[in-house]
């Protein structure tokens, strides 16, 4: 067979030591059975961690500036963004211990060998654009601190080396691997969780609730666009949602994977969206600033302010070495023929330029991350619709992942299909990216259909999964590599024989 150095040139051959070693060295290749010791509310600390972002703040601001809701309306918006969101992040993360093998491998079987570049590389680019996002608040927040203990301004040379700091430190932790990303994840939600409760506090002493109450309704159309913009970096992570499930066994239970993931999130983001909404009633000009971090030197004490953004500051780099570490994989099943560790260096010297010219660039930071939200929640909606009804075929089938198949990138691969395309896969994921895009208004562009009532409530990610979703069930069900799957099938009997 050809295995196209998927596997063996990716990672070591101590990859299955690596599993349970403090640096994990296992790359693309699906882990086997014996290796699967994860335990479900271990996704519980990941995904608390994956939320540990001011940004949330900033967003929450916005939904009472710009889109003029109100307290309430912004709870029930910040409550339905982290149970639909990542409700699919951990639907679809049970696919992960299916195969035992990343998002973007187990995307192969679903849309062969070569269609999966496609989806795959605007799954990367995307993924460049957030960590550059992240890496970017991250700066921001270093700079904050650097003011308000030091009186040191920003300036382009500390700008510099406060992004290049921050992406190397990302690089760093997100090369260590699972183990080390979940004792971190751990501990910067035990802190994290502290000092939100102090802010909060202060809040509620400082904050002038008769204002906050006070303010009128919005409409009903800003609200359901609120869920999409703040929807948008949960859908962010449904792709990569198999990455940290991959060492769960076959036993472990979907519903808690689901309920540890949804948790662990909606722990985070309601409240920090919240509270966001209501430094914004108090302080307007919040949703707008220049930056997403520096309004908290302006509204709360120095004393609590600099460990705030001290913990703030971990969970942001945690935030994008999560993303690191499953872009990594992302390169090497794009054919990057590098350990997934080195893979990793791709994406942080991409951040590092783009962080740069966002911070010494472009005009609006705030801008240009609502566009990049809503841009980023089509791209990934288009797939998670095909990846979704692929993943109930299997189930109702009871047919696994194969792991040879999935390193198998040659003729003889079972996922293979015709000419290494799955057309039906490739057909509703192409049409449903080209509609979703059409309902799509944004500071960069606005699609043809963007006026129509799917465009004016922002639910052009909404239509993007149905359409992918309805046009995968009614095609014609794809059929894998018969001569793959005979063998495999042989083989399996061979192995229960013994």
């Amino acid at each position: 067979m050809d295995n196209a150095a998927d596997g063996a040139n990716v990672s070591s051959p101590e990859g299955a030591a690596g599993a349970g070693s403090a640096i994990e060295t296992r790359g693309i290749e699906p882990v086997p059975d014996h290796e699967r010791h994860g335990r479900v509310r271990e996704l519980f600390p990941t995904w608390v961690a994956a939320n540990i972002s001011v940004l949330l703040l900033t967003m929450g601001a916005a939904l009472i500036v710009f889109n003029a809701l109100n307290f309430w309306q912004v709870l029930i918006v910040a409550a339905c963004a982290a149970l639909v969101s990542f409700g699919l992040v951990g639907v679809l993360s049970v696919s992960g211990k299916w195969g035992g093998a990343p998002g973007a491998m187990l995307s192969r079987a679903t849309f062969g060998v070569r269609g999966n570049l496609f989806p795959g590389a605007i799954l990367w680019v995307a993924r460049f654009g957030w960590e550059t996002i992240n890496a970017v608040t991250g700066a921001y927040a270093v700079l904050t601190v650097l003011d308000l203990l030091l009186g040191v301004k920003s300036n382009t040379p500390l700008i510099v080396v406060t992004l290049f700091v921050f992406v190397a430190c990302t690089f760093l932790v997100s090369g260590m691997g699972r183990k080390a990303l979940n004792v971190c994840n751990q501990w910067s939600t035990y802190l994290f969780g502290i000092f939100s409760v102090l802010v909060l506090g202060y809040l509620i002493v400082h904050i002038k609730w008769d204002e906050v109450f006070s303010k009128p309704a919005g409409t009903t159309a800003m609200m359901i666009a609120g869920i999409g913009t703040i929807a948008a970096g949960g859908i962010s992570w449904v792709p990569t949602g198999p990455d940290f499930a991959r060492y769960l066994p076959h036993a472990a239970s979907g519903k808690k994977i689901v309920g540890a993931t949804v948790s662990g999130a909606g722990l985070v983001m309601v409240p920090m969206v919240l509270m966001g909404a209501v430094m914004a009633v108090a302080t307007p000009e919040l949703a707008d600033a220049p930056d997403p971090v520096s309004f908290l030197g302006d509204i709360l004490p120095t004393w609590l302010a600099v460990p705030y953004l001290a913990t703030a500051i971990v969970g942001m780099l945690l935030i994008n070495s999560l993303s690191m570490y499953s872009a990594g994989f992302t390169a090497q099943t794009m054919g990057v023929k590098l350990p997934r560790a080195m893979a990793v260096s791709i994406n942080a010297m991409i951040s590092l330029v783009g962080g740069l010219l966002l911070m010494l660039v472009a005009k609006s930071f705030l801008s240009s991350f609502i566009t990049f939200l809503i841009l980023l929640a089509v791209s990934f909606s288009a797939w998670i619709g095909v990846y979704a009804v692929d993943m109930a075929r299997r189930r109702a089938r009871a047919v696994r992942y194969d792991a040879e198949g999935l390193m198998d990138t040659g003729r003889t691969s079972r996922y293979w299909y015709v000419g290494g395309f799955c057309w039906q896969a490739m057909t509703a994921w192409a049409v449903a990216l080209a509609a979703g895009l059409c309902f799509t208004k944004c500071d960069w562009f606005s699609g043809p259909l963007s006026g129509t009532f799917v465009g004016k409530y922002g639910l052009g990610w909404a239509a993007t999964i149905v359409i992918s979703a309805a046009l995968m069930a009614v095609l014609p069900v794809p059929r894998e590599n018969e001569a793959a799957v005979e063998a495999s099938g042989a083989e399996r009997e061979k192995v229960a024989a013994a």
